[in-house]
């Protein structure tokens, strides 16, 4: 067979042999040159790790060390929800920054109870309400991290995701003074490109799309970090930006402390596409051949984990091993059976990418962790998915 991934998917079909589909299995030696791959791209630039690109604690130790504290290249944890990241810094976390705004009283309350944790959080904010709901529910004394809007418009065009209502300096300042002034701590500003880290290099236009984008962004961040610096009297201590598909063009801008990353550990389907490099998938699941509807057909059991996004087949899983299965045009993955033109004779099985990282994790309590021995490729390991320790961040 060939393609991404390749000589990956055939170590873990071996290691796994022996074990029944379905199952998720990650090569470790991939994993890691990818990690190593992140670091050459960001250029010196620390790396913050998304949470939810990975969704086990196995690999964010991997990534980070035992104690989630990682070295001066990776270092910090990008985390989806309050309540991950205070389970974090359970953990061991000392810098866990919130991708997203938390209006989770319950979790608030718990940060601002915490002298540890408000040392090692911090919340995302765009918005006053979203101030006023953490300082009603004891957190008023948090770090915080205003995100500001990256997309790219055109008039009524808006190219990229709906995120922050702020677009730059003058609407960041307002709410760095509000926050100030209710006693926060602002200590960062975020800017999350999607429409370059996130979009594939083979979409008609998204060259210019990416370029007009980056150019953009080299304008204002700066400029934001030096509204943050003039209120608070301190420059920023994190200008964050980017993602997997954009870590080079975020790094190379001086104003940027940080880039985050996540999903280049995995390399999911979606990333298959990129020019800026090369892909090498780590992370796949197996599924079993049960029936065999027709000639030429095979039907394994569940496969339906489609990725989240504009649904459409590049959300589907991606077929890895052996090479030519395709969906029906009128089933594609299903939830409890999935067929597929090709041949694989029931009971052997069938190894998927899913298409975006951290998600599959949602379907596996485990990863057998798969490394290259004497012996050849071995499980020598496996680590809970936050589904297998029982989390749930939603």
């Amino acid at each position: 067979m060939s393609g991404p991934g390749t000589d990956a998917v055939d170590a873990v079909d071996t290691a796994t042999a022996g074990l029944d589909a379905p199952l998720a299995a990650l090569h470790l030696p991939t994993l890691r040159a990818n990690l190593a791959d992140l670091r050459r791209r960001a250029g010196g630039t620390r790396i913050r790790i998304a949470s939810k690109s990975v969704r086990s604690r196995g690999v964010l130790e991997e990534v980070l060390g035992p104690g989630l504290r990682g070295d001066d290249s990776v270092r910090g944890i990008m985390a989806y929800s309050l309540t991950e990241a205070l389970w974090l810094v359970d953990a061991g976390c000392d810098d866990v920054l919130l991708g997203y705004p938390t209006v989770d009283r319950a979790a608030l309350a718990r940060l601002g109870a915490d002298p540890a944790a408000l040392d090692a959080v911090t919340l995302m904010v765009d918005d006053e309400r979203q101030l006023e709901i953490a300082r009603e529910s004891g957190a008023g004394g948090a770090r915080v991290c205003v995100d500001v809007d990256a997309s790219l418009r055109f008039g009524p065009l808006h190219l990229g995701v709906r995120r922050s209502p702020l677009r730059g300096p003058a609407d960041v300042e307002p709410l760095v003074r509000r926050a100030v002034a209710s006693g926060f701590r602002v200590v960062g500003v975020m800017f999350y490109e999607a429409q370059v880290a996130g979009v594939p290099d083979d979409v008609r236009g998204i060259g210019v799309v990416k370029a007009l984008s980056m150019r953009r962004l080299l304008a204002i961040r700066g400029a934001v970090a030096g509204v943050v610096a003039d209120v608070t009297g301190e420059r920023p201590e994190i200008v964050n930006s980017g993602g997997s598909g954009s870590i080079a063009e975020s790094a190379a801008d001086p104003a940027v402390t940080e880039v985050t990353a996540g999903s280049g550990l995995f390399v999911p389907g979606l990333f298959d596409r990129y020019r800026s490099f090369t892909p090498r998938p780590s992370l796949f699941f197996a599924l079993p051949a049960v029936r065999t509807p027709a000639p030429g057909l095979t039907t394994f059991l569940y496969g339906g984990y489609v990725a989240s996004g504009v649904p459409g087949p590049d959300r589907l899983p991606v077929p890895a091993r052996p090479t030519g299965l395709r969906y029906l045009g009128r089933e594609g993955a299903g939830e409890v059976q999935t067929p597929v033109r090709g041949e694989v004779a029931i009971g052997d099985r069938a190894w998927w990418r899913h298409a975006k990282a951290g998600e599959v994790c949602e379907r596996f309590d485990t990863l057998h962790v798969v490394d290259e021995t004497a012996q050849g490729p071995a499980v020598v390991d496996r680590w809970p998915t936050y589904r297998g320790e029982g989390m749930c961040f939603g």
